[in-house]
């Protein structure tokens, strides 16, 4: 439909029923006028007629045609009427205007024939020998109760017209002056019951916005009144439900974004209707508009589809593990669920996925630790058991083979003892590090580096190895001294045992604004890339053979990693297949 203005409605309807009142009236009151003007006409020549009536009744015996005729004219032009004497005949006998002799007979006319009856005749027509309407008023005049004549008066109506048509005119400014003055009314009328509705409006569209502090004009109008404090108390009411509900999804969008699995609710035809911030990292599609997508434009992945198809089949929760590729392979326990309106039927589902991953990897590391520590330890025991069976089996008597076994025994030992250390110093570690026993205190760094160096250059020396450093006596590190001395010893230690006679190893501390790296760097045979994820691991050795050929654990690397944890820090390795390796520390200067 065409929009109208208010104010169309209001001022066209009252601006018309004004201009028809205006018209009624003026047409009432021109009709009205002209009838009182002919009638006050009508009066006026009934009197002049009166007049004459009384003139010619005393001449018309004795005076002739021609002095009857001569009278009429004269009387006439005094009067400014013309004045016309008719015989019962209908014959012209005098005329103020026109020669008698020349004139029609007059017994036809109305106002003569009411004359000759006795009474007084008028009539308003068209005259032929003036050519212009007239209005005619005759009288008898009576000769001893006889009709001896009749004398007739008459004025031109366009005397009459002309007075009218001034009035007229009058009427017809003083109606466009009234119409114009109301409908300058009309409008500020329409104006005023505008204002307050057009207030009302803005303010309707003030609340459409959200704008609900600024209250609703109240006007002098009591409907408008009435209806603004109305508006005023749906917008309280309005503002305090909408500052709930705001308040309730504030309070679900943290709940939902400070949750580690993620959220999806879809609707009957898998289209996302929320979605949490760690769903969105799980299917990559962190800041982006996923509101309508489909599950299947959001996971690209058909277990993740067939699982939410599942959910909207399914009339109680149900479970399951799914394998997602991204951009590296993660395991989600996905759980799902109906989601259903207050009448109970049935609007979407609910998925919520967690990524195990980290849990079954280190479910995986857990049952690999225990059973590596069950070989690890397994191995020397039984090499201890073996010999000392040997040995009671009767090789105790041969001092020389006995010697042996007890030197291969007590190798073991020592390894057992060094494997349990390290254990002992690793749980140590750990337990200090989560319940912050780790003690600190303000050292120069190039003093624990040289305590961990020192001790093995002996070693090194042997291999012919050189360890530089170029110390830095003026940095100083708020740090666990002795358990960076040890990190740093033990991958001093390793870089020795897996280099080459010759190939020297260098020690660097490089300096940044935010934290400090210790790098041991050596010219050793490298390690394979397969290896380097799971390097820091408990018991994970890259070369076994060798590894426990020279004596080692397997938990050095592991200490290295949890000690740098222990200061907030973490460690790194760069190694390539005979180009060497670089493991370092970093520590952030906190």
């Amino acid at each position: 439909m065409r929009e109208r203005r208010l104010i169309w409605y209001l001022f066209v309807p009252f601006l018309l029923v004004g201009i028809v009142s205006l018209l009624i009236i003026s047409v009432y009151f021109s009709y009205s006028l002209k009838k009182i003007y002919i009638e006050s006409t009508f009066a006026n020549l009934l009197v002049r007629a009166r007049l004459l009536d009384d003139q010619f009744s005393s001449m018309i015996a004795s005076e002739s045609e021609t002095a009857l005729d001569s009278i009429c004219k004269t009387t006439g032009r005094k009067i400014s009427t013309r004045v016309t004497l008719i015989l019962p005949s209908g014959k012209v006998i005098g005329d103020s205007d026109e020669e008698p002799s020349k004139m029609d007979n007059h017994a036809d006319r109305p106002e003569v024939i009411e004359a000759l009856k006795g009474e007084i005749g008028s009539s308003i027509r068209y005259s032929f020998t003036l050519r212009e309407d007239m209005m005619y008023v005759a009288v008898p005049l009576r000769d001893e109760n006889q009709i001896a004549a009749v004398v007739r008066v008459s004025l031109p109506l366009v005397s009459i017209r002309e007075v009218l048509g001034a009035i007229y005119w009058k009427i017809t400014l003083g109606g466009i002056l009234a119409a114009l003055f109301l409908a300058l009314i009309s409008y500020l009328i329409s104006r005023r019951i505008r204002r307050p509705i057009n207030e009302l409006r803005k303010g309707a569209e003030r609340f459409a916005r959200g704008e609900f502090d600024q209250k609703l004009y109240l006007s002098d109008y009591y409907e408008t009144r009435v209806l603004a404090e109305s508006m005023n108390n749906m917008a309280a009411q309005l503002d305090e439900r909408i500052k709930a509900i705001v308040r309730q999804r504030e309070e679900t969008d943290a709940i939902l974004s400070s949750m580690r699995e993620g959220v999806i609710a879809m609707d009957l035809e898998m289209r996302v209707l929320t979605m949490n911030r760690a769903a969105a990292a799980i299917f990559d599609m962190s800041g982006i508009e996923v509101d309508g997508l489909t599950i299947q434009e959001i996971a690209r992945n058909i277990h993740v589809h067939r699982f939410a198809e599942r959910i909207l089949e399914s009339e109680v929760g149900i479970e399951e593990e799914i394998p997602f590729g991204g951009k590296e392979e993660i395991i989600l326990q996905a759980r799902g669920a109906i989601l259903r309106d207050e009448k109970g039927r049935k609007i979407g589902g609910l998925l919520v996925l967690n990524d195990i991953t980290n849990i079954l990897r280190l479910e995986n590391i857990r049952r690999e630790f225990a059973a590596n520590v069950s070989h690890e330890l397994k191995t020397p025991i039984t090499a201890i058991k073996g010999f000392v069976e040997t040995l009671r089996d009767g090789a105790i008597d041969d001092k020389a083979q006995a010697l042996n076994f007890m030197q291969i025994i007590s190798r073991h030992t020592d390894r057992l003892n060094a494997i349990i250390d390290d254990l002992l110093s690793l749980s140590r570690i750990e337990q200090n590090a989560d319940h912050n026993r780790i003690t600190r205190e303000e050292v120069v760094l190039s003093e624990v580096i040289e305590s961990a160096i020192g001790p093995l250059r002996i070693k090194a020396e042997e291999k012919k190895i050189d360890i530089g450093y170029v110390p830095d006596d003026d940095f100083r590190i708020n740090i666990n001294a002795s358990l960076i001395e040890q990190a740093v010893s033990n991958l001093i230690d390793n870089a020795i045992n897996y280099s080459d006679p010759g190939k020297d190893i260098e020690v660097k501390i490089i300096k940044s604004d935010s934290e400090i790296e210790i790098a041991i760097s050596d010219q050793g045979r490298g390690i394979e890339r397969r290896h380097l994820p799971r390097l820091f691991e408990r018991f994970y050795r890259a070369d076994t053979a060798r590894s426990r050929r020279l004596g080692g654990t397997g938990l050095g690397l592991a200490i290295v990693k949890h000690i740098a944890q222990a200061h907030n820090g973490y460690v790194t390795v760069k190694s390539e297949p005979g180009r060497g390796s670089e493991f370092s520390i970093f520590i952030p200067l906190i």
